[in-house]
């Protein structure tokens, strides 16, 4: 594939993105690059991925194709300002969370193609959620273009403006309370004997194995649940410990919070 991405900023979320494309075999190294404020660490982080490190937002710009915006949302205005008039022949893809279509098409120029994005960790090992704005200034084939290079690392789910920021939450937030949940069905193993490596496994292939059921069959969660539990048996002792333990109004209070914070 002849596409080059670039990133501006590299921190875990670029990192995760780039670690992705070159695990799926999307892009060979030569075709990513990035730059960031730290050089040192930039080019270690680079020569151990094989991409190209750039000494600043220009040269990255110059050097792709699709311009991954992934520095901090307070900082987007001060690192695109000198490189409008590159990214004006680019096509922009923002992983920076709360900037919509809106917010780029007034600190963008005009006709410059533009999609804003959030993804989540997961995308690093090609099992991770892509949120796409519906509203952007991208072309049909642009459009095409982002998603033959970045649908192979994980879901792209396309929202509406208003949803951006929910389904941000539960796809971008998900793995820190997923990993919660993992660490804390490995902890009760561990607590019955199981040996943490084994219980960390086990946990893993669970979670991953449960996900992949519910996409296939668009099974109702609460019916998944049901199909486990037999009458009188040992898994609904367990839900209704859970249940006891407030598992679910803790899950529905996080999302709030992060939504209100």
């Amino acid at each position: 594939m002849k596409t080059t991405v670039g990133f501006i900023g590299f921190g875990n979320m670029a990192q995760a993105m780039a670690k992705g494309l070159l695990l799926k075999e999307v892009l060979p190294p030569q075709n990513i690059c990035a730059c960031a404020k730290h050089w040192d660490k930039l080019e270690a982080t680079a020569h151990s991925l094989k991409i190209r490190a750039c000494r600043d937002a220009r040269e990255t710009a110059l050097h792709s194709d699709i311009v991954v915006l992934a520095v901090k949302p307070y900082l987007i205005e001060e690192v695109i300002n000198p490189i409008l008039d590159v990214l004006r022949e680019k096509i922009v893809v923002s992983v920076a969370a709360g900037l919509t279509c809106a917010s780029y098409d007034k600190l963008l120029l005009p006709g410059t193609a533009h999609l804003s994005t959030i993804p989540n960790t997961p995308v690093s090992v090609g099992e991770g959620i892509i949120i796409c704005e519906s509203d952007h200034t991208l072309s049909d084939a642009q459009y095409a273009q982002v998603k033959e290079i970045f649908s192979p690392i994980g879901l792209m789910q396309e929202v509406e403006t208003k949803h951006l920021s929910i389904a941000g939450t539960v796809a971008g937030c998900g793995p820190a309370f997923a990993s919660m949940f993992l660490e804390a069905l490995s902890d009760g193993a561990v607590q019955e004997g199981l040996p943490r490596a084994l219980s960390y496994r086990l946990a893993s292939q669970m979670l991953i194995g449960t996900g992949k059921l519910q996409l296939q069959t668009g099974e109702h969660p609460g019916s998944m649940k049901d199909a486990v539990c037999s009458p009188g048996g040992t898994t609904i002792v367990g839900v209704a410990a859970l249940e006891r333990g407030g598992l679910r109004s803790a899950v529905i209070d996080a999302i709030h919070a992060v939504e209100h914070k």
